[in-house]
C-alpha cells in the first residue's frame, strides 16, 4: 500500500508516518509537507533513511504539483492544517487558505488521480461547546466558534459534498485533543512542560474551567490507521479517549510531575469565544475495534520524560518562536499564550 500523508512533518502527522511504516514491509509513505513553523523534519529523523519513506516539499494549494505526485497512491491521509486557535483569531486568512482551499485542492486532485481512499483529519472543535453530561455524535450539527474551527468545519462539509456531488467518498475523523512526543511547544502540554523544565511559570487561561478530552497521540494514530484500513468510505468517526479534564486539572497534573504547586501558575486573560467543553462520543470507532492502550497518567508521565530527554528537539523550536514574537532570539516567554486545541 502506498500512502500519501499531508502534513507528515507535524505533530500527529509524524507520529502517523512512523505508525504506518511499522505496519509492515508492504507499506510505503510519501510525506507531503509545506514545512511551515510547526513542520519539522527532525521529527522523522529515525525513518528518513527508510527506502519505504519519501519526502516532498509542497503546498496543498499547488494543484499542478499534486497532479504530478498523487497518481499511483492507494490512499491519502490529510493532516495538513493551520491549527493554533489564537493565531486564527488574529489572522484568519492563512487558515482559510490552508484548511479550506488546501483541502478542496487536495480532494479535487485526489479524484482526478483516482486515489481510491481519502481520510481527512478534522477536530472535535467543529461541533462547538457542549454541556455536561452530553457528548457529540457524528450526526450532530457543526457549530464552530473560532476562525480555526470554522475553517475545519468548512473542509468537513467539502468532504461531504464530494461524496454527494461526485460520488467520491471522503472519510472524516473528528479527533479530540492530542498530546505526546513531537508536539510543537506552543501547545498547552508541551509549553507547560518545557516552561517547568526551565523553572518558568505556566500561563493558564482565565479560571481554567474549560474542559477538554485528552488522547495520547500513539492511541490516536492507531485509531486513524484503523479508520483508514477498516472504516467505511465517506463516513465520519469521532476519536477521543474519554479523558476529560478542566485546564486547571490538567495544569495541576503537570505540576505534580515536577513536584510543584499552584505557585507556578500565572493566570492570563482568556481568549475571545473560548469554548467551555468539548466532548465526543467515540462509540463508532470503538465498534471497529479501537480502544486507547495508554492510561492518561502513564501517557502524561511518558510525555514529560520525553521532553526531558529531547531538549535537542524542542529548544530550537521554542527559541525560534521567541524570536518571531520579539524580533530576536531570547529566552522563552513565560507569558506565551497556551493553545490547548488541535488538530
Amino acid at each position: 500500500m502506498r500512502i500519501f500523508v499531508t502534513g507528515g512533518a507535524g505533530f500527529i502527522g509524524s507520529n502517523f508516518v512512523r505508525h504506518a511504516l511499522a505496519q509492515g514491509a508492504d507499506i510505503a509513505v510519501t510525506n507531503f509537507d509545506k514545512l511551515t513553523y510547526a513542520g519539522n523534519l527532525a521529527s522523522l529523523s529515525d525513518v528518513v533513511d527508510s527506502p519505504r519513506y519519501r519526502f516532498i516539499h509542497g503546498d496543498l494549494v499547488d494543484a499542478a504539483l499534486l497532479d504530478k505526485v498523487l497518481p499511483g497512491h492507494d490512499a491519502i491521509v490529510n493532516f495538513a492544517a493551520e491549527t493554533h486557535v489564537d493565531r486564527s483569531i488574529t489572522g484568519s486568512n492563512d487558515f482559510i487558505s490552508a484548511n479550506v482551499l488546501g483541502a478542496n485542492t487536495l480532494f479535487a486532485a485526489a479524484m482526478r488521480a483516482g486515489v481510491p481512499r481519502v481520510l481527512h483529519i478534522s477536530t472535535d472543535e467543529t461541533y462547538g461547546s457542549v454541556e455536561e453530561p452530553d457528548s457529540f455524535v457524528e450526526g450532530d450539527a457543526l457549530e464552530p466558534n473560532s476562525p480555526y474551527s470554522a475553517s475545519k468545519a468548512s473542509a468537513d462539509l467539502l468532504a461531504r459534498a464530494y461524496g454527494v456531488t461526485y460520488d467520491y467518498p471522503i472519510t472524516v475523523t473528528r479527533t479530540a485533543n492530542n498530546f505526546g512526543p513531537y508536539h510543537y511547544p506552543e501547545k498547552v502540554i508541551p509549553l507547560f512542560v518545557t516552561n517547568l523544565i526551565d523553572s518558568l511559570p505556566v500561563p493558564l487561561y482565565g479560571d481554567g474551567r474549560n474542559v477538554r478530552d485528552w488522547t495520547y497521540v500513539l492511541d490516536n494514530v492507531a485509531a486513524q490507521w484503523l479508520v483508514l484500513t477498516e472504516g467505511t468510505p465517506g463516513e465520519v468517526y469521532n476519536v477521543g479517549a474519554g479523558n476529560e479534564l478542566s485546564n486547571r486539572e490538567l495544569t495541576l497534573a503537570i505540576l505534580e510531575h515536577f513536584g510543584l504547586g499552584e505557585e507556578m501558575i500565572r493566570h492570563v486573560a482568556d481568549r475571545p469565544g473560548h469554548d467551555l467543553r468539548y466532548s465526543v462520543d467515540a462509540a463508532k470507532v470503538r465498534q471497529l475495534g479501537w480502544k486507547p492502550e495508554h492510561g492518561f497518567d502513564d501517557a502524561l508521565s511518558a510525555t514529560v520524560a520525553w521532553y526531558r530527554s529531547r531538549e535537542d528537539w524542542w529548544r530550537p523550536l521554542k527559541a525560534a518562536g521567541a524570536s518571531q514574537r520579539q524580533g530576536l532570539v531570547t529566552a522563552p516567554d513565560p507569558e506565551s499564550r497556551p493553545d490547548p486545541e488541535q488538530p
